[in-house]
């Protein structure tokens, strides 16, 4: 086993890993860039170490400082977390050349299953069904005469892409041109390259992907499914496992292709295939395989009782799994809302500041991982999710009231979060019934403003100055007991509790 490992990451998912490795023994290194050295990673870590200015490029995607910091640290591997430069496979060789394993799948599979149409021709020779789309290489004309006759909408995707990036739907043939043009610029900007492929658009399609692991030694696990269709520009939003669109038999053969797809690259370690289903034919296609941790991983682990990241760590170390396929049997429903540092009343505006108060929900079944505490700053120099809520229950409904409850729950003052958008989706009724699909969301929008808002803001100045009366009557009684007058009611215990609640309900 490892004794050192360095964490290439920053925020929540940093966070997540650096205390798997105190739960295994491993020493922890963390990196950071001038935004965060009072980041919570740094705090949490082991040891911790400056990479540069606060842009990405500058730091977080600096190769040559993150291998540097490995090195001069001592760290034996390195976890790249997710994002960042989790599917680069230069990464992942640079750390090779420097005697460091890297926490994750071969650069080979990284390359082969990073590159779009690359994996679609490696899957396609498993047996994986595809969506009907096009070849790799293509030029725009020839683009133009696939797309013609695969027949309109069509997705065109950028093919070292994801996250949304260098997507285009098109609807049909007159606005091919001005999408193809525009996905291509996007895709250049993102990821220096703007080949692109096009897919045939499935109306109504639910976005499932399935969870595997693989070792060393020749055995991969399907750990089964996640519901991920709740997206705003192909961003997810709200993920659950299971799905309530697959049944055991559709379970089981998606999880053999996602098998299947995994063992046509050789791939070792944690991973995700994703799919299109479509509920109206009952058909799935594979989409793309993310060669990494997903930021959904904690709704699989509390259905299954597997620590993936935990696992991730063992395999690369040369361990054997410790599981056989007839051993995963997911118990119960998971789901997981993303909590980003946007203001979903005003068309999800990125919101920026100093947490100034923070509350987080507890309780049975609730689980939280969170970059944030009280002081932190958040800028907008990252992805805007700050934190994740996770709800486990034993059936779907028990999961949705247990998310509703949890998310009352939730408190962050200083800055806008999308809490109330989740909200409001724990609300809808078509959450609730499991009738969505990736359109929901472009259907669906959220209310201007929340109807009760200004009776709201009413009541926090109430309760402000009855707090800050509260506060003065508080110290008057402390000055009079010091002075040998009557004592205020209760213990200090009573008075403590006293004002703790009045703030918690502001």
């Amino acid at each position: 086993m490892f004794k050192k490992v360095l964490v290439a990451n920053r925020g929540e998912i940093a966070v997540r890993v650096i205390r798997a490795l105190e739960e295994r023994g491993i020493a922890s290194v963390a990196v950071f860039s001038e935004a965060d050295r009072t980041a919570l990673h740094v705090r949490y870590a082991s040891e911790a170490y400056p990479i540069g200015p606060a842009p990405s490029r500058d730091s977080y995607l600096r190769i040559d400082k993150i291998i540097d910091v490995a090195r001069r640290s001592g760290a034996d591997a390195i976890h790249p977390g997710y994002g960042f430069l989790s599917e680069r496979a230069e990464f992942a060789a640079a750390c090779a050349d420097a005697g460091i394993t890297f926490i994750g799948p071969s650069p080979e599979a990284i390359e082969k299953m990073g590159d779009k149409i690359t994996a679609r021709e490696t899957v396609k020779q498993r047996g994986v069904p595809l969506v009907p789309g096009s070849e790799k290489g293509l030029h725009d004309a020839e683009l133009a005469a696939v797309a013609q006759e695969i027949g309109f909408p069509i997705m065109i995707k950028a093919a070292a892409g994801g996250g949304g990036k260098g997507m285009r739907a098109v609807y049909d043939a007159e606005a091919f041109t001005n999408a193809l043009e525009s996905a291509r610029r996007e895709a250049m900007a993102a990821f220096g390259n703007d080949e692109v492929y096009l897919e045939k658009l499935i109306a109504s399609a639910r976005h499932i992907e399935i969870q595997i692991l693989a070792d060393s030694h020749g055995r991969t696990l399907s750990l089964g499914e996640r519901e991920c269709s709740i997206q705003r520009r192909h961003q997810k939003l709200i993920e659950e496992s299971p799905s309530v669109a697959v049944d055991e038999k559709l379970r089981a053969e998606m999880g053999k292709v996602a098998v299947a797809a995994a063992e046509a690259v050789g791939y070792v370690n944690a991973g995700t295939i994703e799919f299109l289903f479509d509920s109206k034919d009952n058909k799935y296609y594979f989409l793309e395989m993310n060669t990494r941790l997903q930021v959904e991983h904690p709704v699989t682990e509390l259905v299954t009782g597997i620590d993936i990241v935990k696992e991730q760590i063992s395999i690369a170390s040369g361990r054997r799994l410790r599981y056989k396929q007839a051993d995963i049997a997911p118990k119960g429903w998971a789901i997981e809302c993303r909590i980003t540092a946007e203001d979903p009343y005003n068309n999800f505006m990125p919101s920026t500041g100093v947490v100034n108060y923070l509350k987080e929900p507890n309780g049975p079944g609730v689980r939280v991982e969170s970059m944030l505490y009280e002081g932190c700053e958040v800028s907008l120099y990252y992805d805007p999710m700050v934190a994740k809520l996770i709800v486990w229950g034993d059936t779907r409904a028990e999961a949705i009231l247990r998310m509703r409850r949890a998310l009352n729950e939730y408190r962050i003052g200083g800055i806008r979060t999308s809490i109330p958008f989740h909200q409001e989706l724990m609300d809808s009724p078509e959450f609730m019934w499991g009738t969505f699909d990736t359109g929901f969301l472009s259907r669906r929008r959220i209310s201007a403003r929340h109807p009760h808002s200004t009776e709201h803001e009413k009541l926090a100045a109430v309760v402000a100055a009855m707090i800050a009366h509260e506060e003065g009557r508080h110290a008057v009684a402390r000055v009079g007991q010091s002075n040998g007058d009557s004592k205020p009611t209760g213990s200090l215990w009573q008075q403590s509790g006293r004002m703790r609640a009045q703030r918690g309900r502001w």
